[in-house]
């Protein structure tokens, strides 16, 4: 069995480690699955300042378990990969309503938690316990396989099974804390997914894919699929005084929950839909720059069609489906969206 890599990757985090992370100041188990969950597919830099603005207006469990959907959703607008708000939402309330408000210190429990995976659950109990858990997120995985020369794909079943059996057998016994967050760090300051830092790197010398030039595939990217193209044409309703009219997205789905703007279906005109849905007729109709957003399975194209109307806001019942937004608050819209609004409010602004 192959000597464990805790050693030298100690050794290096003591000196280069980053150890002044927002969450790393107050180290609850609250603040760690915070921050896990936004790292997800999130790097460090873009998250930093979403989880302190999302800890000024959710300081604990309790605090978020009683939040409105809106008001989290609101934090988390341009971070993307919103199921993970909502999860984190769900879970908030099954710790209050069955754990005390206490996140759970057994793995079990933990991963029983909507949106709190394997590597999740043990990055808790390591950073906030020190329970000896191993993590394999993805900087640890391209670590622990460049190291272990693990060719293919980590999401292979096969190859998923070696790699957690890498990370548990490497995971040390004593600073378990300290190695969680070395192994991590490595991956995303000198480990990189491109041009890896190796001539920095302390496991250089017992790394198997820089000694037979194989880091470059390591670990292999996942087979790639055609992502197909889907057009859809959104509706920029907007009274005299510049608000816009939005759209409360399904509870499931692309944007679930988020405020977006009505969907135009293909079977209907835009001056059909007003007539249906707002009682009047635009005052005029004009097909503004089409916008490209990439989700994960498709690419999505967004043809806003801007319609002023001049019907007053009587006519549609604000509420949790529709809102006129002027801009006065903060709701949680997904990012394209936002920047069209705002850019549409600002004209407005700028006309009055």
């Amino acid at each position: 069995m192959p000597r464990m890599i805790a050693p030298q990757l100690l050794a290096w985090w003591d000196k280069h480690g980053r150890k002044h992370l927002p969450w790393q100041k107050d180290r609850t188990p609250y603040r760690i699955w915070v921050s896990e969950i936004m790292l997800q597919q999130t790097r460090v830099e873009t998250v930093m300042p979403y989880f302190e603005r999302f800890m000024e207006s959710f300081p604990d469990v309790q605090a978020l378990a009683a939040a409105h959907d809106d008001d989290v959703l609101a934090i988390w607008a341009g971070l993307g990969y919103y199921t993970r708000a909502h999860n984190m939402l769900k879970a908030a309330r099954i710790v209050v309503a069955q754990h005390g408000g206490e996140l759970p210190r057994d793995f079990d429990s933990l991963v029983a938690l909507p949106g709190i995976g394997r590597s999740t659950a043990g990055a808790i109990l390591a950073l906030a316990h020190g329970q000896r858990r191993a993590i394999l997120d993805g900087n640890a995985r391209r670590v622990l396989a460049r190291v272990h020369a693990v060719e293919g794909w980590p999401g292979k079943i096969a190859v998923s099974r070696t790699l957690w059996s890498l990370a548990e057998s490497n995971t040390p016994s004593e600073r378990v804390r300290d190695y969680t967050q070395a192994i991590m760090d490595l991956g995303a300051t000198v480990c990189l997914r491109r041009s890896p830092r190796c001539d920095a790197c302390p496991l250089a010398d017992r790394c198997r894919a820089k000694k037979y030039d194989l880091t470059a595939g390591i670990p292999a990217s996942k087979p790639k699929a055609n992502r197909p193209l889907k057009r859809r044409s959104m509706l920029v309703v907007q009274r005299p005084d510049g608000a816009i009219l939005l759209y409360r997205r399904p509870p499931t789905g692309i944007w679930a929950g988020l405020w977006s703007l009505p969907t135009l279906d293909d079977t209907e005109s835009a001056g059909d839909w007003c007539g249906r849905v707002l009682g009047c007729s635009p005052q005029s109709h004009a097909e503004l720059e089409p916008v490209r957003h990439g989700f994960s399975h498709f690419e999505l194209e967004i043809r806003p069609i801007h319609l002023p109307v001049s019907t007053p806001s009587g006519e549609i019942q604000e509420g949790d489906q529709w809102r006129w937004h002027d801009g006065a608050q903060d709701l949680g819209m997904p990012a394209p969206i936002r920047r069209l609004v705002e850019s549409l409010e600002v004209v407005a602004a700028g006309s009055r």
